[in-house]
């Protein structure tokens, strides 16, 4: 099974605006691109989230939530997509695709599932301000600058990170403290459509040891499952900044590579 429908989804402390550059670069390849947001009420212009900080929607917004609305936009598209998530956006595509609802998926700098157990000291700093239980989940946290040079940007020059930094908005901590829930249980032995987990060797809040170790627990699985490290990626230049173009289009070729030997498995 083949498609030309591609669902990007995003990550925390982002929107789907975040994925303007790729929507261009992918339909220019013919594709058909969607970017869902967590909730309906979350679609709306970059500089209204931002000046938005304390929206009551960030206070009680849920992951089983998030991942029901993503499912039913999905699921009401011509064609199962190839569905791309970078950092949550990654662990959300994981969930769907246990759901059945894509052919291919792709998880970059993703988020791994509950049972992945974390021992990176950069994750621990740099997710610290919206993990820390002394914060009421309730309260929504704004990224500051500099949470943001280190967290996402770090092997950038200063008047890039500034520029980068703009991508960021208000977000809920009720969201950042799921993925340590059963909220963010898959099935790892279980069958599914082909992933494909991209790592940034620079990325400090999903480092790559992380993220090697969530496709290794895929091992059991009789799906296929890959790894694909960029060396000296950060968390936002794996999607963004100079050569993000070669992240996408490895992406996009490993899923059409995947679906292309599947039809030919099948004649």
């Amino acid at each position: 099974m083949s498609s030309k429908t591609i669902v990007l989804v995003h990550g925390l402390s982002v929107s789907k605006h975040s994925w303007d550059a790729w929507v261009t670069h992918l339909e220019g390849q013919g594709y058909t691109v969607i970017t869902p947001v967590y909730h309906p009420d979350l679609d709306k212009p970059l500089d209204v989230l931002k000046q938005n900080p304390n929206d009551p929607l960030l206070s009680s917004i849920t992951l089983p939530q998030v991942i029901d609305h993503l499912s039913k936009t999905i699921a009401a598209l011509d064609e199962k997509p190839i569905i791309i998530g970078h950092s949550f956006g990654g662990l959300l595509t994981q969930m769907l695709l246990a759901r059945g609802l894509g052919v291919a998926g792709v998880a970059i700098d993703g988020v791994p599932p509950m049972g992945i157990l974390p021992m990176q000291l950069s994750l621990f700093r740099a997710s610290w301000p919206a993990i820390n239980p002394l914060i009421p989940a309730s309260k929504p946290w704004f990224m500051t600058f500099e949470q943001f040079q280190y967290a996402w940007a770090h092997t950038l020059p200063l008047d890039k990170q500034r520029a980068a930094y703009e991508v960021i908005v208000p977000e809920s901590r009720r969201l950042y403290r799921s993925a340590l829930t059963s909220d963010a249980r898959v099935d790892f032995a279980a069958p599914r459509a082909p992933l494909l987990i991209i790592a940034g060797g620079a990325d400090h809040i999903v480092p790559a040891p992380l993220n090697k170790a969530n496709y290794e627990r895929y091992a059991r699985s009789p799906s296929i499952t890959a790894f694909k490290l960029f060396p000296g990626r950060t968390h936002y230049t794996i999607v963004a900044g100079d050569g993000w173009q070669e992240v996408a289009d490895y992406a996009v070729h490993w899923a059409e590579g995947v679906l292309a030997e599947k039809v030919a498995a099948a004649v």
